[in-house]
């Protein structure tokens, strides 16, 4: 809120600075027109509302630039702060507004407007200080004019005002890039999410984690029986002896290769070993074999190329017998 108030008391001065001869000028051939006009002029109600409203046009179009250029500034920094903002909110109706009560509510002390005003004083403080300072020194200088001209008196208090106005807007810049950098820090902090926050969001786009770990498990479960289930059609299982566990089907018929059909390891394996002895399915014990099938080929895929020769030579050895 700062930044444009000291962006329009900047640029503000220095355009007044600017164009402040021509400004003069223009109204001093105004005051002589109205005067030069009025002069002898009949008074009537015709003449004067025709003399006043050509006046106000000619200062309209002498003080436009002036106006148009604060107003140009004062809107470019607030757009380069936070965009092109448009909202018919602030045009709607509300109670609220003639609500005494909520007027009464506003005006009791809160963190914001005990630092708004804080900041009211400061800039008040630090413009009637600069003021000062400037001041004094003009004052102690003023004597000089004694035997100067009106125009050279009107030049030198039209300078000694723009420098007055450029120290206090100097200091202001310099109070609003402070108030910048403290209010997006301060909004950045008031937009985080707390843990608690980031959890309940988590749950909403994710699904809440207990209850996704739990299909997780029964997944799990129902993809360990199914393997279990398929032991039975082996026809060999494959082990490391103790850690590894692998059940190779082949159909000669149904299949271009072998495929593995249930693989684990410690316990899952003793499972594995356990079903395939309950139902007379041979158990080979080939460690590099086991756990090569173990760790490159998943369930229900065929086994790959290289392995082609090991997993044949076991299974020739299971039909001779």
């Amino acid at each position: 809120m700062e930044i444009p108030t000291a962006a329009v008391l900047l640029l503000g001065s220095v355009a007044l600075y600017m164009l402040g001869h021509q400004f003069v000028q223009q109204i001093g051939d105004v005051m002589k027109d109205f005067l030069t006009l009025s002069y002898g002029m009949e008074v009537t109600q015709s003449n004067l509302s025709t003399l006043v409203s050509t006046i106000a046009l000619r200062f309209a179009f002498i003080s436009g630039p002036i106006i148009i250029t604060i107003m140009v500034v004062g809107l470019t920094a607030n757009v380069a702060q936070t965009g092109l903002v448009f909202s018919a909110k602030a045009f709607k109706p509300s109670g609220s507004f003639l609500n005494p009560l909520d007027g009464l509510k506003k005006v009791g002390p809160s963190q914001k407007t005990v630092i708004e005003l804080s900041k009211s004083f400061l800039k008040i403080m630090l413009v009637g200080l600069i003021g000062y300072v400037a001041l004094s020194g003009l004052i102690a200088n003023s004597v000089q004019l004694v035997d100067s001209t009106p125009a050279a008196i009107l030049t030198y208090m039209g300078r000694s005002a723009f420098s007055v106005a450029v120290k206090i807007s100097a200091a202001f810049m310099v109070f609003a890039a402070v108030d910048y950098y403290v209010q997006r820090r301060k909004f950045e902090h008031e937009i985080k999410m707390t843990k608690e926050e980031i959890k309940e969001e988590q749950k909403q786009e994710e699904g809440n984690p207990q209850i996704k770990g739990r299909i997780r498990r029964e997944m799990v479960k129902h993809h360990r029986m199914r393997m279990m289930q398929s032991v039975p059609k082996a026809d060999v299982v494959v082990t490391n002896p103790t850690h590894f566990a692998v059940a190779i089907m082949y159909d000669s018929k149904a299949m271009s290769a072998p495929k593995v059909v249930a693989k684990g390891k410690d316990l899952i394996a003793q499972k594995i070993k356990e079903i395939a002895k309950e139902h007379n399915i041979p158990i080979v014990e080939d460690k590099p074999l086991a756990q090569l099938l173990f760790k490159t080929v998943d369930i229900d895929e065929q086994i790959p190329p290289d392995l082609f020769k090991a997993v044949a030579q076991i299974l020739a050895y299971i039909y001779q017998m």
